[in-house]
């Protein structure tokens, strides 16, 4: 008690000081009204400003959740344009139509949303770690998209993590062909840029021009045909077949979010495949 009356005298004048500008400063906003509307417009400007700055922090920390809301968006938008793909190509072919019941055409493709935690993009050989696993129903050989396009396969998995073959990665080779057309080739990274791969093995009678769109083929059960690529930006001259190279879509240096391809019938085709290469090596015999 006595350090506080000790403080009290010690500092006595500033104290009153403040009391004294506390109360002109009251006395003045409230009864002349031209200091009075001073007063609320600069404390309007400073509140604004404050919250804004507030705003600005609270919105980067919900970045992750506005971002993951955007790609489950996108993933349906994807399953959309699949659905109505199915639906062109049974009344373009109308025996198909016939024999497939359409509701299974349509439940052929899901997604399964994944976050990045691990990326490389300057190795020889490079992988992607995400945050899902086999308890989130991924499997070795799924195909994995961004936004933007291709990203790679799924080829090492976990209960809780999986790793992804980049497609910056030579030991990965997509099928793809040019959009509009059905000449497939097989696009690989030869290593020079992490912006760019190349589209090997196309006929030497292959038609594009500059700035062509490069899908994936759909001739396997890793990717749906006409997932978007990149774009042909140069040919390389080959003797017996054409090369190009293309700009990939998809930023690897900023990749953080990505969806796996689950396709419901890989397991049905590839059992088919195999039982069509036992009776093929049986005939042989």
């Amino acid at each position: 008690m006595r350090n506080l009356i000790r403080f009290f005298i010690r500092y006595s004048t500033w104290i009153l000081t403040i009391i004294y500008v506390v109360a002109s400063c009251c006395l003045l906003f409230s009864r002349n009204p031209y200091q009075h509307h001073l007063f609320l417009t600069s404390a309007g400007v400073l509140g604004r400003t404050v919250y804004g700055a507030a705003n600005s922090v609270t919105s980067y920390f919900y970045l992750r959740d506005i971002n993951a809301d955007l790609q489950t968006r996108n993933a349906d938008l994807e399953l959309e344009i699949l659905k109505l793909k199915h639906i062109i190509k049974q009344y373009e072919n109308k025996e198909y139509a016939d024999s497939v019941p359409v509701d299974t055409a349509l439940q052929r493709y899901n997604f399964v949303l994944a976050n990045v935690i691990n990326n490389s993009i300057n190795r020889s050989h490079n992988y992607i770690t995400i945050d899902k696993g086999s308890l989130d129903g991924l499997a070795p050989e799924m195909g994995v998209v961004d936004q933007n396009g291709v990203v790679g396969i799924v080829n090492v998995v976990g209960p809780h993590a999986s790793r992804v073959m980049s497609v910056l990665n030579p030991y990965l080779r997509n099928s793809c062909k040019i959009k509009g057309q059905e000449l497939v080739g097989s696009l690989v990274w030869d290593g020079e840029s992490p912006l760019e791969a190349v589209l090997e093995e196309l006929p030497q009678h292959a038609e594009f021009n500059l700035g062509d769109t490069v899908v994936t083929s759909g001739l396997s059960t890793v990717f749906p045909e006409g997932v978007p690529v990149g774009i042909v930006v140069d040919a390389i001259a080959e003797e017996n077949f054409r090369t190009l190279r293309v700009r990939l879509f998809t930023d690897f240096s900023t990749l953080s979010t990505v969806r796996i391809v689950v396709d419901y019938l890989s397991d049905e085709i590839k059992a088919v495949e195999d039982d069509d290469r036992q009776t093929g090596s049986g005939n042989k015999k």
